[in-house]
């Protein structure tokens, strides 16, 4: 079985002598992830049966770690029985498949130079993206006045933002703690969003 972690997909080629016993699998009898999506491309020549399916279609998951994204699915071989059904020619296997993506790198670029001039409007600025985290009060209408709180309180906290003309984007708070000053060193402290959000 080979694997490709392409941008948005994966890609599964598997040869039909699963088992390296002479015996060709039917592309019927296979299918991948939760949602049994069916191959995608039958190469009778070299014998292979391809998937190509998006990172999250076919009941595949995700799970986020510091610092990789791991997409999890399932090859399923399901032999059908033949016309004896007493005769019984392999074992169901069920193969897992991962692809692991790194959360951070380093994209770097030579500068473009366009053989057109744009029109003064349509320049484009470096937009900056302003962020806050607030505390607001118990009907989330405002942000609280006070910021003393006892071990125990609830806190509403509210991460946001300001993206003007940005497509939309989503925001994930890793780790937020309380401490008696400024800074998030200082000891004692308390850790109220901690495990990346989790």
């Amino acid at each position: 079985v080979e694997v490709q972690c392409q941008e948005a997909q994966l890609v599964v080629t598997v040869h039909r002598d699963l088992f390296g016993n002479g015996r060709l699998v039917s592309a019927a009898e296979l299918s991948l992830g939760p949602a049994a999506c069916k191959h995608s491309r039958l190469d009778p020549s070299q014998k292979t049966v391809t998937f190509s399916a998006g990172l999250h279609e076919c009941g595949s998951t995700v799970q986020i770690t510091p610092d990789s994204l791991i997409y999890r699915t399932l090859l399923s071989y399901d032999p059908s029985p033949g016309s004896n059904p007493a005769i019984v020619r392999s074992n169901p296997a069920v193969i897992p498949i991962e692809c692991h993506y790194p959360r951070r790198d380093n994209v770097t670029s030579g500068s473009i130079r366009p053989t057109w001039s744009p029109f003064n409007s349509a320049l484009a600025s470096e937009e900056k993206l302003l962020f806050s985290l607030r505390l607001m009060n118990e009907d989330w209408s405002s942000e609280r006045d006070f910021s003393g709180f006892r071990l125990g309180d609830v806190l509403n906290i509210q991460a946001e933002v300001g993206s003007q003309s940005h497509v939309p984007l989503r925001l994930f708070v890793d780790s937020c703690v309380a401490t008696l000053g400024p800074g998030a060193g200082n000891e004692p402290h308390y850790a109220i969003i901690d495990y990346n959000g989790c």
